[in-house]
């Protein structure tokens, strides 16, 4: 049996770093989780370079919403490929689809040109697509080495029956990572039931801020359930936990 390999969605340096103590394999850093993970900012690229032994992925996304960009965001998508590059990054996640969600293959094969010889994943605007299998075999063509997915639900444990048959049909041709959703309590049964063998999550947990003097029923983003005084960190116990079940058979 291959050994399973834990990808962590870091949003701090300090979530990356306690990744790597966790036993994490992988650390996929962006910014902003609550809109699944924009472009981090280029000092948090380099100095998690600098504290990370483990392989570092970095998300290429210009802003949340959807996936469809300008010409300007795709011109920043670009920029921040090559600084990624020369920051050190062993990879870069990204995706761009069309007005009619399938995949921009025009634009994505030249970001897949310009970030080689790096790791390259697609993420999870494989999940907005209206053909899973369609699009499966594009970013298979494209010569992208992993897609990120939840089978096409808001959480990968609601979609193992389509995680299941992507892995299937994927076989050897690219890897098909489980992410959103999972944590210790369900990865092993979403790797027995999927056979996936990389497997992407936060395992976070949320530290009090160390603010004494809390203004009430103001809210930065405009919505009160994320919270103002709570910060999502990485969990190192976590993490390693995961690793562990994980290691089993």
């Amino acid at each position: 049996m291959k050994e399973s390999i834990i990808e962590v969605c870091a949003a701090h340096v300090q979530s990356a770093i306690a990744a790597q103590d966790g036993g994490a394999k992988r650390v996929e850093l962006c910014d902003n989780l609550f809109e699944g993970g924009t472009t981090p900012s280029y000092a948090a690229i380099k100095i998690a370079r600098e504290k990370l032994k483990i392989d570092l992925h970095v998300m290429i996304r210009p802003r949340g919403s959807d996936f469809c960009y300008s010409d300007l965001e795709f011109e920043l998508m670009k920029e921040d490929i090559r600084i990624c590059k020369k920051l050190g990054a062993d990879g870069v996640v990204f995706g761009i689809l069309l007005p009619d969600g399938n995949i921009d293959i025009e634009r994505t094969q030249l970001l897949v040109e310009l970030a080689r010889p790096l790791s390259i994943t697609f993420h999870r605007a494989f999940d907005m697509t209206p053909e899973p299998f369609r699009a499966l075999e594009v970013i298979i063509a494209l010569r992208i080495d992993r897609i990120l997915t939840a089978g096409q639900k808001n959480k990968a444990p609601e979609g193992v029956e389509l995680l299941k048959q992507l892995v299937i049909k994927a076989g050897s041709r690219i890897v098909i990572m489980p992410g959103s959703g999972i944590n210790e309590q369900n990865i092993r049964a979403v790797r027995d039931e999927t056979k996936a063998r990389e497997f992407h999550l936060t395992g976070r947990s949320f530290a009090e801020s160390q603010m004494k003097f809390k203004k009430e029923g103001i809210f930065m983003g405009g919505l009160s359930e994320i919270p103002e005084y709570q910060i999502s960190l990485t969990d190192a116990a976590k993490i390693r936990k995961i690793v562990n079940l994980v290691s089993r058979p």
